[in-house]
């Protein structure tokens, strides 16, 4: 890096795609492009089904619907710069611009896990008390949840880009991914970045640290609850509702777990690993939460039907 002719706000950023292998982008950028397309397809299904089926309007489906919102969001943060890179091939980015698209990409990850943690009480209180399951969580106190979700998200992120105005970066920096995230921005500074690094950290330990820990914490009190249930048929019914909620809970952290380990211990071995392990840790899970609940959840298949049906008699 040549820091000697930093500017603050002022660098421009280039995005990196697959080490070694920039001939083929195209090729290699295929199955990642039918990814973006089929999860847009899948959650935008999921969002129109819930909103126009009465009977999908429980606490459960409206968190769906707030995650599938949180999925719409995170493809729209990275497909435009993945569109750019793989089949245009440009690779600049803006200082502006790629602090707004780590805004948003932090953002929505943050979403997400809320959502994913409101998801894990719902099913508690839903096992736990099902009588009065539709009066401890009426519509009101589920906008308010997802309300406070969304807050925490902007607030936590909001200082992530303001504080890296502050800092210095080389008039040309290369980012290790396609798309803008904190820690890759903050390893490139040239000027002093420790009170990034621990807004970064109280930011993640607030967010994903403290989701992760309270589902956990959901995931033993469920347990805890369904144990006392004296019918072993009961027992399996109640776990079966939490079947497609702890898929979609392991594939969203496992990525994320999976690409920490390979950034510590084989990232410079193998780079074009590591942006690939990058791109799946955003793109899956858009992907795999449609599918998961168009398997699992017997509403939601019914519901695609209904509407199929209906559109098939509507054009006879």
């Amino acid at each position: 890096m040549f820091c000697n002719s930093s500017t603050p706000g002022h660098s421009t950023f280039l995005l990196t795609g697959f080490p070694g292998l920039e001939a083929s982008h195209h090729w290699v950028s295929i199955p990642i492009n039918l990814i973006c397309v089929v999860s847009i397809l899948g959650n935008s299904i999921i969002l129109f089904l819930i909103r126009t089926d009465p009977a999908l309007h429980e606490p459960m489906y409206i968190f769906l619907s707030m995650l599938a919102a949180s999925d719409l969001g995170l493809c729209a943060s990275t497909f435009p710069t993945m569109v750019r890179l793989f089949w245009l091939g440009i690779r600049e980015l803006p200082f502006d611009l790629c602090a707004a698209q780590m805004f948003f990409i932090h953002a929505f990850t943050y979403v997400e896990s809320g959502v994913l943690l409101a998801m894990a009480f719902d099913r508690f209180i839903a096992i736990r008390d099902p009588l009065h399951y539709a009066t401890i969580l009426p519509h009101s106190a589920v906008a308010k949840v997802g309300a406070a979700v969304l807050v925490r998200a902007i607030l936590l992120n909001l200082p992530g880009p303001i504080l890296l105005r502050r800092l210095l970066f080389p008039q040309i920096s290369v980012l290790s991914h396609c798309y803008c995230l904190h820690c890759d921005l903050v390893g490139l500074a040239c000027s002093d970045t420790q009170i990034n690094s621990l807004v970064g950290l109280v930011s993640i330990l607030l967010s994903l640290g403290l989701d992760s820990s309270l589902i956990m914490l959901s995931y033993a009190l469920i347990l805890r609850t369904v144990l006392s249930i004296a019918s072993p048929g009961e027992r399996l019914k109640a776990l079966n509702t939490c079947v497609s909620h702890l898929c979609i809970v392991l594939i969203f952290y496992l990525p994320k777990l999976g690409l920490s380990v390979l950034h510590r211990v084989e990232k410079h071995s193998y780079p074009a690993l590591a942006v690939l392990m990058a791109n799946l840790h955003f793109l899956v899970p858009p992907f795999m939460n449609p599918v998961v609940y168009c398997i699992k959840s017997k509403q939601i298949r019914q519901g695609f039907l209904k509407r199929f049906q209906q559109k098939r008699v509507d054009v006879s």
